[in-house]
């Protein structure tokens, strides 16, 4: 996991070769302009989602993995608390992994909690299980899906 401010997206353009296109995309756009919704900027592979999330607390907060993509998650209004557990140490729950999807989630409350707000970034890998869209009134975010 990392989390870091928008100015300095571009310091983790090699850690994945689909990253760069993605940080082109993000510098050339009004992020605040975009409609909720799907971009696909490259085919099963690099997707741009605009989501608006309803108010969530740590406990309705599910942990989650992805197994083929890693997120960029980036709030565009208010402030978002995510939560950060490893995935080695998730909780397991009643629902397998659902690959249309490329979603598994777990029980339990996060190990830890992170505020990130307007301006700032956070990154999920596919051995980060997170919690994300805690917040009580909902905010405004891009989810970058980048093939692992």
């Amino acid at each position: 996991m990392v989390v870091d401010t928008l100015e300095n997206l571009e310091k983790y353009a090699s850690l994945n070769p689909l990253f760069a296109q993605a940080i082109a995309y993000l510098r050339s756009t009004d992020l605040n302009a975009l409609e909720v919704g799907k971009t696909v900027l490259k085919e099963n592979d690099l997707i741009v989602n605009v989501q608006q999330t309803a108010p969530k607390t740590k406990e309705q907060a599910k942990l989650e993995t992805h197994h083929a993509f890693i997120d960029i998650q980036i709030p565009l209004s208010g402030i978002e608390v995510m939560g950060y557990t490893a995935a080695k140490d998730c909780k397991p729950a009643d629902a397998p992994y659902n690959a249309e999807k490329d979603i598994t989630f777990f029980e339990g409350p996060a190990d830890d909690y992170i505020t990130v707000k307007q301006g700032m970034f956070a990154i999920f890998f596919p051995q980060d299980g997170h919690a994300p869209g805690i917040t009580p009134t909902g905010v405004k975010k891009i989810v970058v899906k980048i093939k692992a």
